[in-house]
């Protein structure tokens, strides 16, 4: 699932989508479900995430000299920064657009949907298949969390608990392979 021709790359993701599991598992304790268990399960996904994050970007610093698929000024770069750009532009518009509907629950799923959709073409944009694994699994997660009814816990939090994981997962595949390839 993974390719190993770029372990740096490897290491980046697994640093970036630590962070980024911190981030949604945070995000989801903006109103979990009343009982403990779900902030517990929310803070250990954040906490992971945390980890996975300080692990694997020092080995990511540490082997910044090792080969890339981004070369500055190549195919692979251009196509990072557009999609970048198509993503943050998409993310601000459907935030605006939810918040004029009086529909700011949908934020997060939005968002997450956008993240998700994103990663497809960075799969090919890094040569790592299993980004758009990872892209299709936080679409999945962000459409299951703007159907849930939000009546025992906020959309946001049906973000967390489901793209956290799927972030960490991903994140851990990558940091793994990329310290074995090495």
């Amino acid at each position: 699932m993974t390719i190993t021709e770029f372990p740096r790359d490897l290491l980046m993701i697994g640093a970036i989508f630590g962070v980024a599991a911190f981030v949604w598992a945070g995000w989801g304790q903006e109103r979990p479900p009343k009982h403990w268990i779900w902030r517990v399960a929310l803070g250990v996904l954040s906490l992971g995430g945390a980890a996975l994050a300080g692990v694997s970007l020092p080995a990511a610093i540490r082997n910044w000299a090792e080969p890339t698929a981004i070369v500055v000024g190549g195919t692979a770069f251009v196509w990072y920064i557009v999609v970048f750009w198509v993503e943050v532009i998409a993310i601000v518009v459907l935030a605006i657009w939810a918040r004029k509907r009086k529909r700011q629950d949908l934020i997060g799923p939005l968002v997450l949907a956008v993240v998700g959709i994103h990663f497809i073409p960075l799969a090919w944009v890094f040569a790592q298949p299993v980004l758009a694994v990872a892209g299709v699994l936080a679409t999945v997660a962000a459409v299951v969390a703007a159907i849930v009814p939000d009546k025992e816990a906020a959309c946001s939090f049906w973000c967390g608990i489901l793209a956290a994981p799927i972030l960490l997962g991903v994140g851990i595949l990558c940091a793994v392979s990329g310290f074995a390839s090495l």
